[in-house]
């Protein structure tokens, strides 16, 4: 089967098992943050459009809900074969619709979104839907008709982390993509189309939050809805939800500490923490942009710090030398801006970057890697989510005091924990309040449960736990 091309003026919504028309529909300009120039337009989807897809996704949940596991397998592994056949379409997709360098949207955005279907099928191969104790029997169902509203940093990946166990629970589906980024979302539409997946399993409609999201958040017919995104907009679709009492899963901000203890291998952890921090252009939720270190260490971190920001090539996407492309748009680009004039006039000390164009670029919405310290935490570029290439350096005097840190803000997404001691390690990723502790920078394992504590969501992703957020739980007894 040929692998389609990049439809950059799609004005097409997905829906029971069809590409629909919606040309006479509000039409979305798409902007290449690169170039900074409209490079096509989607349709924006209508309440109207909404009524369908969910119309559909009910209808089919009918029959859906009572596949086998090894019905939905099978169908996972078409899903997913279609993926990595065409990976360097979605890469390329990336690149234009939110300015990843290409080498970072080969490396990191499509294999890890391939993952989430991998992990999938591994958990269903031996998920156990059925048990039985004392004469009664635990049985784990479907949820129902599922929204699914996906954010525009991690386009391809946060789809996958959704659709993939919806689909594996038995779940039929309604995906908002983001409209600011939604050519992988397209894409992914024709794989699930051409994997053969039952018409109305899944539907994608295009559109901006304040109108198709609001409409799948309000809907009586959908049964749970899954939301990654900004704080602000996880409350609004759990306002909105509250009426029909439907589940809410939410993945929002974060602000990750990563703690060094004395102990830490400062050499080698300062630099991986800066590219940590930075990586994705900044541009992701559990980025450990809080560097939390010892005042006796504070100028040997400032001396690595700026020299790992340094090694940072910022520049066109489409170059495979560049790891750093433009923030992914105009909006998110001038509030990155103006948070590092914040950090300017709060009086915290610029190490590197700061506002404006990297030198040798003319356009695009290119941020410096900027790199602050003396950071104490009252300061907004300590509390805030920037969601860019920004660093802050904060000192701290002893082990409570870096906990303490650690864990003052309103979010609770991520952390980084450095230290050579394993015992000492565990025990304060103990005492950290956030949904994970990566522990000298482990690899990425897409098992781990993902999801937050305090104002970063409800809910988790990814493994078995992202699994049973889409399965109810029933008893039957006298079974």
């Amino acid at each position: 089967m040929a692998a389609p091309n990049l439809n950059l003026n799609d004005a097409r919504l997905y829906i029971d098992g069809q590409w629909i028309d919606r040309s006479d529909a509000p039409q979305i300009a798409v902007v290449d943050p690169f170039t900074e120039q409209v490079v096509g337009h989607i349709a924006g989807g209508s309440a109207a459009d909404v009524d369908l897809a969910v119309t559909a996704a009910r209808r089919a949940f009918e029959t859906f809900s009572r596949s086998t596991v090894e019905e939905r397998l099978d169908l996972l592994g078409r899903i997913l074969a279609l993926l990595e056949e065409r990976s360097e379409l979605f890469a390329q997709a990336i690149v234009t619709e939110m300015g990843a360098a290409i080498g970072f949207a080969r490396a990191s955005h499509v294999p890890y979104g391939t993952a989430h279907v991998r992990v999938q099928m591994e958990v269903l191969q031996r998920y156990n839907f059925l048990s039985s104790e004392g004469g009664t029997a635990m049985a784990k169902e479907p949820i129902g008709v599922c929204a699914l509203i996906t954010p525009w940093n991690w386009p391809l990946y946060q789809i996958t982390a959704k659709v993939a166990p919806a689909i594996a629970a038995g779940c039929t589906v309604v995906l908002k993509p983001s409209e600011l980024s939604p050519y992988s979302a397209q894409l992914f539409a024709q794989v699930m189309h051409d994997a053969g997946v039952p018409a109305g399993v899944f539907n994608l409609v295009g559109g901006t939050g304040e109108v198709v999201g609001a409409a799948l958040a309000s809907h009586p017919e959908v049964d749970m809805i899954s939301i990654t995104g900004s704080t602000r907009a996880g409350v609004l679709v759990a306002q909105a939800a509250a009426v029909t009492v439907k589940r809410v899963v939410q993945e929002l901000g974060g602000k990750s500490p990563n703690v060094f203890l004395d102990d830490a291998d400062f050499e080698n952890g300062v630099a991986k923490g800066v590219l940590a921090g930075m990586r994705n252009v900044g541009q992701s939720c559990s980025a450990p942009t809080r560097m939390l270190v010892p005042a006796s260490r504070l100028a040997e971190v400032e001396a690595l710090a700026v020299a790992a920001a340094a090694s940072i090539d910022v520049g066109d996407p489409h170059d495979e030398k560049t790891t750093m492309g433009p923030i992914a748009n105009a909006a998110q680009y001038a509030r990155v801006q103006a948070m590092i004039a914040v950090g300017i006039d709060e009086g915290a000390k610029l190490l590197c970057g700061g506002p404006g164009l990297p030198t040798g670029l003319e356009h695009g919405f290119f941020v410096q890697p900027t790199v602050f310290s003396n950071v104490t935490p009252g300061m907004r570029i300590a509390q805030e989510e920037i969601f860019g290439p920004v660093l802050v350096i904060m000192p701290y005097q002893d082990e409570a005091e870096a906990i303490a840190m650690a864990n003052d803000t309103i979010y609770g997404l991520g952390a980084h924990l450095q230290s050579s001691n394993p015992e000492r390690a565990r025990r304060v990723a103990g005492r950290i309040r956030a949904g994970q502790v990566h522990i000298n920078y482990p690899t990425w394992n897409g098992h781990a449960p993902f999801g937050g504590y305090k104002r970063s969501g409800n809910g988790r992703e990814y493994g078995v736990y992202g699994l049973e957020e889409y399965l109810e739980t029933k008893a039957i007894i006298g079974y």
